[in-house]
């Protein structure tokens, strides 16, 4: 799959950890790519992480990512891993402090300072709001936009109750949603201003401690609904205040960012043997 051994760096933000290949030289192989993430992604037996990212060279941007879920899974957007990608190709002199990127959902923006990294999302779909979804017997009242990736969004009133594993896994795999499926996030407004969020992430296929994407999605449906301005705060299962900015644009949304802090965990050398079963 790879040569004897690849470098490589572990980073997090909101409780989301990531690993990061520089790929520019093209060191990771194509073949049973999948399968090879998914081996090393797995916590206890290898690295261990939410998603694996590679930075690639771009003829249009500063540099090209790829995005792969811990099951080996590539998809269009993350918001959390896009920070931490930022701030590593700042690192390593990949881009300045205000760079561009390569994804599958287009060209995105970023603005490195320090630790802090203020992300531009991809252009969301148009909201819709307040639909009856039947659920395992039960109807729930969701909502759900497409920032890059597809979230579907929950309101409740007491967060530490809601059923995110088993109901978010539920309307992940809903038939309305498929092929692709959908992420789920159960949010709660609180007396301060803040929302509060838990996430059921697509690809992980569980709950994680944060969801830069779903954050989003929040927002600006919570906007949408008349419940929140820019910038809107959201705090994280993980602890971290994530703040989302954005401008509403008649039935849509322009400029929306997704601001937080990144940290470096390690740097490391992956061998064929962090693959084995």
């Amino acid at each position: 799959m790879t040569q004897t051994s690849i470098s490589f760096y572990k980073m997090g933000c909101s409780g989301n950890d990531f690993i990061l290949v520089d790929n520019r030289s093209g060191i990771v192989d194509e073949k049973n790519l999948t399968e090879w993430i998914a081996s090393i992604c797995r916590r206890k037996y290898s690295v261990g992480a939410d998603g694996l990212i590679l930075i690639e060279s771009s003829e249009r941007a500063d540099f090209k990512w790829r995005f792969f879920n811990s099951d080996g899974g590539e998809v269009e957007m993350c918001g959390n891993g896009g920070r931490c990608a930022a701030r590593l190709a700042y690192l390593k002199g990949i881009a300045g402090s205000h760079l561009s990127f390569e994804t599958r959902a287009g060209l995105v923006r970023a603005e490195v300072s320090g630790k802090r990294v203020k992300l531009e999302m991809p252009e969301p779909t148009r909201p819709e709001l307040d639909y009856p979804l039947k659920v395992e017997k039960e109807t729930f009242t969701v909502s759900s936009i497409t920032v890059g990736v597809p979230h579907v969004v929950i309101w409740v009133t007491d967060l530490e109750s809601s059923p995110v594993s088993t109901i978010g896994r539920a309307i992940r795999h809903h038939e309305r949603y498929a092929p692709a499926g959908t992420n789920v996030n159960f949010v709660q407004p609180l007396d301060n201003g803040v929302f509060a969020i838990r996430t059921y992430e697509r690809g992980v296929e569980d709950e994680t401690l944060a969801c830069g994407t779903g954050s989003v999605a929040a927002a600006l449906i919570a906007c949408e609904k008349g419940m929140a301005a820019s910038p809107a705060p959201f705090q994280t299962r993980g602890g971290e205040l994530l703040n989302i900015y954005f401008d509403k644009n008649g039935d849509g949304f322009r400029s929306v960012f997704l601001e937080g802090d990144t940290q470096v965990i390690y740097e490391g050398q992956l061998w064929e043997e962090a693959t084995l079963e």
